[in-house]
């Protein structure tokens, strides 16, 4: 199965190849047919043999001149007046060829018309040899289109995939300056403190840095690795924070080597840190959720929040947050994700369900 497949692969994938087999079929298939319906075997095979001539002319003719230098140019005259004249001519070459070369070989008995008397008869011409002639050229016409239209087709599915491609790699990008920022504006924090915990910050930082420039840029990757990631960064802010922070993160994580698409979580999270505690410096209250089942997930992030915040401006401000994360969702689970954002005066929350196919 494997040898036959690679061999007709080999043949459509080589243009002259394909062209010789294209015909073989069509030759052959006419040829049993009529044969089956009037039981003259030499005849059939020098009658199609030689119609062969013009319906190779007219289909090339047809295909590769007429219709894309004519009719898909819009030179609709030029085309009517060509399609005429060419249907003309190619039924008179098969007329004589079918008259002066095939009965020949098959007839005694007939009267040999000339070529003015094949000429005279332009109405005969076209009842009995324009079917014949031209039947073929349509298949192949049709052939090509679809053959066209199915190239185009792949071609504009191949460059929605790299555009896609391009856009959630510019969107990851993104993600990975933010979050370092954030991080060494922690650590400066400390170190203007003279922290004892600014060498930890360091190492922790260090550890999510190789996992976002090393580790995760494969389009999914196991979930056990984003936990790991999650459990790092809510570390430096336990630095940062110190036991004026109230954060809890439950997991309930049945399958960790669950595979899905790297960095959403920590986007979620950090917009916590950053929109929530970030700005409470009396009482930050966070709390992480992450559930799964093999074929689903459920993460929630609830973040507090002062009541005299202006809204507009939070919600202004999460540019590279929401709307990143969000396009990164359309991207890579077109369909597949629930995203459910609340707001009160109060608190912020997030609530995101993704349907995974293992």
């Amino acid at each position: 199965m494997q040898a036959s497949k690679t061999w007709l692969d080999q043949i459509t994938q080589n243009r002259v190849l394909s062209h010789i087999l294209f015909w073989v079929v069509l030759f052959m298939t006419s040829t049993i047919l009529t044969i089956l319906n009037i039981g003259e075997i030499k005849q059939t095979f020098i009658h199609n043999g030689i119609l062969l001539i013009p319906q190779l002319l007219a289909a090339y003719y047809l295909t590769y001149y007429q219709v894309p230098q004519l009719l898909l140019k819009k030179r609709y005259g030029a085309f009517t007046f060509s399609l005429i004249l060419s249907i003309l001519c190619f039924s008179f070459i098969g007329r004589v060829l079918i008259v002066h070369v095939a009965e020949p070989l098959y007839r005694t008995d007939f009267v040999q018309e000339s070529l003015l008397q094949i000429l005279a008869d332009p109405l005969y011409l076209l009842i009995s040899y324009f079917p014949g002639v031209y039947l073929f050229p349509i298949i192949m016409l049709l052939v090509k289109s679809l053959k066209v239209r199915s190239e185009e087709k792949h071609r504009l599915e191949v460059l929605e995939k790299e555009k896609a491609k391009t856009e959630l790699n510019f969107l990851k990008a993104q993600i990975q300056p933010h979050f370092l920022f954030n991080t060494l504006n922690n650590l400066y924090a400390l170190t203007l403190e003279k922290s004892d915990n600014a060498p930890e910050v360091v190492v922790k930082l260090s550890e999510i840095l190789d996992y976002m420039l090393y580790q995760c840029n494969d389009p999914k990757v196991p979930l056990h690795k984003e936990i790991d990631l999650l459990q790092n960064y809510l570390e430096l802010e336990r630095l940062r924070y110190g036991d004026r922070l109230d954060l809890e993160f439950v997991q309930n994580v049945e399958q960790a080597n669950q595979m899905i698409a790297p960095l959403i979580l920590i986007s979620f999270v950090e917009n916590a840190f950053k929109h929530g505690a970030s700005k409470n410096p009396i009482n930050p209250k966070i709390r992480i959720s992450l559930t799964n089942t093999p074929n689903q997930l459920e993460f929630e992030v609830f973040n507090n929040k002062l009541k005299e915040e202006d809204n507009q401006e939070l919600k202004s401000t999460h540019g590279v947050g929401a709307v990143n994360i969000q396009r990164q969702l359309d991207l890579i689970y077109p369909g597949a994700y629930d995203l459910q954002i609340g707001e009160t005066p109060d608190d912020y929350r997030i609530k995101l369900s993704l349907s995974i196919d293992e």
